[in-house]
């Protein structure tokens, strides 16, 4: 079976209505992870709560955690009605994703390769999971690390990053393709959420996953 992991931003999602036809091949099975970065931010500041980021990942408190998850749940929702019937929305702590908490980002952790029997069976029916980033805990989980993490897991052959840009830009043009090297060079000239974006490309990549950021490549 011919699996492509799809992970959609949330300011791809705020920009325009997503169309998952756009992004996968006819006849590949798909899973797709979201993002809710401007659901939620817009949420945090309602609320009054700071929304600090580290290293391009969002820093989540005990008390901004039940409204990130709802932030997440409301995108889910949404972005589910776009795709169409086979869409199935999924919260990551409700059906049994994992995570090893990241201490230094509070209730934040990185998805571990453990793959609930829910998503395989869901897979096996023609059905598109759509999976809002958390894990048992509830740990809040960086959208674009599920992606790759779950992209390995399920040995997917593809994961296509979308996003509000075009791809990586070096000097305002879009790059092609990146190696890891090539990545490591740039490092000290990309901030936000291209890091860790790239980071988990690159994490994919290693594992023979074809990973599309955008129209750019990421190689091993």
């Amino acid at each position: 079976m011919s699996l492509t992991i799809v992970k959609c931003g949330g300011a791809a999602l705020a920009k325009e209505p997503f169309r998952l036809e756009r992004h996968v091949e006819p006849g590949a099975a798909v899973c797709v992870v979201h993002g809710a970065g401007t659901r939620i931010s817009a949420a945090l500041q309602a609320a009054g709560l700071e929304s600090p980021f580290v290293g391009g990942r969002r820093v989540t408190t005990a008390e901004a955690l039940p409204v990130v998850r709802e932030a997440m749940r409301q995108e889910n929702r949404a972005l589910c009605a776009q795709i169409g019937e086979r869409a199935y929305g999924l919260m990551g702590d409700d059906f049994g994703l994992e995570a090893e908490r990241l201490p230094e980002l509070g209730h934040v952790g990185m998805l571990l390769p453990v793959v609930p029997t829910a998503l395989w069976g869901l897979l096996s029916i023609d059905a598109v999971p759509v999976i809002a980033p958390l894990a048992r805990g509830p740990l809040n989980v960086n959208a674009d690390d599920a992606a790759a993490v779950l992209a390995v897991a399920l040995g997917a052959d593809r994961l296509v990053f979308v996003s509000d840009v075009a791809g990586v830009l070096v000097d305002g043009e879009v790059v092609p393709q990146l190696s890891e090297r090539e990545i490591s060079l740039l490092n000290g000239h990309l901030a936000g959420g291209i890091l860790p974006k790239l980071q988990a490309a690159v994490a994919a990549a290693r594992e023979g996953v074809r990973v599309d950021v955008g129209a750019t490549v990421v190689v091993a």
